[in-house]
């Protein structure tokens, strides 16, 4: 009978070559190989080995702390390869003082690539990058200088008459993944993750290159007890085991609870036991998003205001069941948790992988996308993906925004230090923001204001004062919020003139409530 070869995190430390390229899989802290990180990291900390690797990611995989924190380490990591680094200070700090070469490429098209890979593919064309940081004629999303004058791993290519992104194949040494049980074979079940992720896709790719996959597990079963339809990874392609000797603490279903079954499938909480939002002007700028939906919706939630209160604002105001909710982690319906636990939901309907939830964000594209915002230009441009030094990464948002036929931006209308009073149907500033996200230029290209105009895409831009929307001529401004002087707190506050309807309107003064729903009443579809 096939043997699985189990050793230990320190002895999975030692197979990490150096020069070699290193892919994790994972988002946030979710599925994250902990006990084998910490070894690497331990590892060139005392020996200084391994060196110089390339360090390939789709997800941004930290909270904060943990996660591939462990290897933001000058010297470890020569090249990173990744979408997001939002909850990795240490690496935006790495990338910023150009200490590591730093490419950002969308999240879904590296976890499409390994699936192009593990198939014999060079690499992988799609349109989602074209007009953006991305785009090799822009920055190609190289986040420094010091990556500037590397080689570009993205191309553009011609075919049938159109442009493409070609995003080229990147050999992978090692694969770290991560499951919940195993049998003495090797057989690697996920059952208890909150994630279904881009699991297999990633080792396929790794044994096409003749690499190594390690997987770090939480408990050892006899051969032949698991069902097979539970195996995510058959045991013949794993080469090394890592039984996890503290769970507890290196193998938790994610950063803020060891394990919870309702949100890996195996119970329902009750929807009255999920606490509300508390009234902020968060919750303010997601009523008001909200009010776009209509019965019968595929919704994506990015990440900040979205995902934090979207969901729960429409299970507060009893509409969850009209629409469909989904993140780009794959997961459908139920109650989205936020903040370093992005990408996981209780009592959710249908859970599928990274790879293939962003088939559907790029094929079809999602009916309505919530996204966040950083800065707005006069275009209609928007940059979510580097604020001054500070690079977070696309994430999943250009694989989304740029296929999704309706984009909402919300987002508060200057950042930094603002105060808000909502009393009586009115908003009052208390303090503004020290920081303009209405600018005359945007920073980074993260979505193309023309591009989306040139098409036909339907755009919103939501904040706690005013509501936008992109038309031909540019960004044009429709409502403002009751209590808000048009001239001094609106237009005297951006850098460039909107547009201005006709027929401005005001806020719905209902959003103001606090105690309770507000009220929401879905649209039917197409009215």
């Amino acid at each position: 009978m096939l043997k699985a070869n189990f050793i230990t995190a320190g002895e999975a430390a030692e197979k990490i070559a150096d020069n070699s390229t290193v892919c994790t899989i994972g988002m946030t802290m979710v599925s994250a190989s902990e006990a084998v990180l910490k070894a690497i990291e331990k590892r060139f900390e005392t020996t200084g080995h391994p060196k110089d690797i390339t360090l390939v990611h789709s997800c941004g995989q930290s909270d904060r702390k943990d996660g591939i924190q462990h290897f933001a380490h000058e010297g470890l990591v020569k090249r990173i390869i990744g979408s997001h680094w939002g909850l990795q200070p240490k690496w935006m700090e790495m990338i910023a003082e150009s200490k590591v070469e730093a490419y950002c490429l969308p999240q879904g098209q590296i976890a499409q690539l390994y699936r192009s890979m593990a198939c014999g593919l060079p690499g992988k064309m799609s349109k989602v990058g074209l007009g953006t940081f991305i785009d090799p004629r822009i920055e190609g999303g190289k986040m420094n200088e010091r990556t500037k004058p590397m080689p570009d791993i993205v191309d553009i290519i011609e075919y049938g008459g159109e442009e493409y992104m070609f995003y080229k194949e990147i050999p992978l040494d090692v694969v770290l993944i991560r499951g919940t049980v195993c049998d003495e074979a090797g057989n690697l079940t996920t059952t208890e993750e909150a994630m279904k992720l881009e699991v297999l896709p990633a080792v396929m790719a790794a044994k096409r290159y003749g690499g190594r996959v390690i997987a770090q597990v939480k408990q050892v079963v006899q051969s032949g007890t698991l069902n097979p339809k539970d195996v995510t990874v058959p045991g013949v392609f794993i080469d090394d085991i890592v039984v996890c000797e503290n769970p507890f603490e290196d193998h938790r279903q994610t950063s803020s609870w060891y394990f919870d079954p309702s949100y890996s499938g195996q119970a329902r909480v009750p929807a009255a036991n999920i606490e509300p939002a508390p009234f902020n002007e968060r919750k303010f700028i997601a009523r008001r998003g909200t009010q776009e939906l209509y019965k019968g919706a595929v919704v994506n939630l990015g990440t900040g205001i979205p995902n934090d209160m979207v969901g729960k604002v429409c299970n507060e105001e009893g509409v969850s069941d009209d629409i469909m909710i989904t993140v780009e982690s794959g997961i459908y319906g139920g109650v989205q948790a936020g903040g370093i636990d992005f990408g996981i939901g209780q009592n959710l309907t249908a859970m599928i992988g990274h790879h293939e939830q962003m088939d559907y964000y790029n094929g079809a594209g999602v009916d309505i996308t919530y996204m966040g915002l950083g800065e707005l230009d006069g275009e209609g441009n928007v940059n979510s993906t580097k604020m001054g030094t500070r690079c977070t990464g696309a994430g999943g948002f250009i694989d989304i925004t740029q296929n999704a036929k309706k984009v909402i931006f919300l987002g508060t209308f200057t950042a930094r230090g603002a105060k808000y009073e909502f009393s009586d149907g009115k908003l009052k500033i208390l303090r503004e923001g020290d920081v303009c996200k209405m600018v005359g230029k945007v920073a980074q290209l993260s979505f193309n204001g023309p591009l989306a105009r040139k098409k036909g895409q339907e755009v919103m831009i939501v904040t706690e004062r005013a509501v936008f929307k992109l038309c031909k001529e540019g960004v044009m401004l429709v409502e403002i919020a009751p209590g808000i002087d048009l001239q001094t707190q609106v237009l005297d506050r951006m850098e460039f003139t909107p547009n201005i309807s006709d027929d401005l309107k005001r806020m719905d003064e209902a959003l103001f409530i606090q105690d309770g729903p507000f009220g929401l009443r879905l649209k039917e579809k197409n009215k």
